[in-house]
């Protein structure tokens, strides 16, 4: 499969670095290719800027910061047409964390996700605590949605599906959960979340 991530910061690099591990193509989407800090990332894929990226890819991971978002949706909306789209970005000083709204008006033949956005990147890194998979949960248009759990499942995370894009805020719920525990009560960024069912 043909993945652009766009951005190449922690979460962007470990699941590119991932993703090209288990066989796909990963283009990396960043606003100035050429900079030395992105040359471990040659190894696992192509450095491109943004534009070529979002072409490249059939499905495209946003990694971004999340404020960067909307400009990102406004400039590329209509080359998103009929790709899968993973919001993985969150909006720490926003009452709404991820960008759903947003990328639905400026992408609306995109295929939306929202995956990657409730753990730190060192979960993806990895994806075992004490011998225990993570569990990554996600929510996805129906479209998407088995690709994404692939991409979830490639990474060595057990998905978990929500449901549709409207189940994006209980989603982030979790998120908040996650950044309560990790930094307000220092527990750390090694925590994640894991569904146990009675059999």
């Amino acid at each position: 499969m043909k993945i652009g991530v766009i951005g190449a910061g922690n979460i962007g690099g470990v699941l590119g670095k991932k993703w090209a591990a288990a066989g796909h193509t990963v283009t990396f989407g960043v606003r100035n290719p050429a900079d030395t800090k992105f040359d471990t990332l040659h190894s696992a894929g192509t450095v491109s800027s943004i534009e070529e990226a979002v072409k490249s890819g059939e499905v495209i991971v946003l990694t971004l910061p999340g404020a960067a978002v909307a400009d990102f949706a406004e400039t590329h909306g209509a080359a998103l047409a009929s790709k899968i789209l993973i919001d993985t970005t969150n909006n720490v000083r926003s009452p709404e964390l991820n960008n759903l709204v947003v990328l639905a008006a400026k992408t609306p033949k995109a295929h939306l996700a929202r995956a990657f956005s409730t753990l730190g990147w060192e979960n993806f890194a990895n994806p075992q605590i004490n011998g225990e998979q993570i569990d990554l949960f996600f929510c996805a248009q129906p479209a998407a949605r088995d690709i994404v759990e692939a991409l979830i499942s490639a990474i060595g995370l057990r998905p978990v599906y929500l449901g549709d894009v409207d189940l994006a805020p209980a989603l982030d719920g979790m998120t908040r959960v996650w950044f309560a525990l990790a930094y307000r009560q220092n527990r750390g960024r090694r925590i994640a979340f894991k569904l146990l069912i009675e059999r």
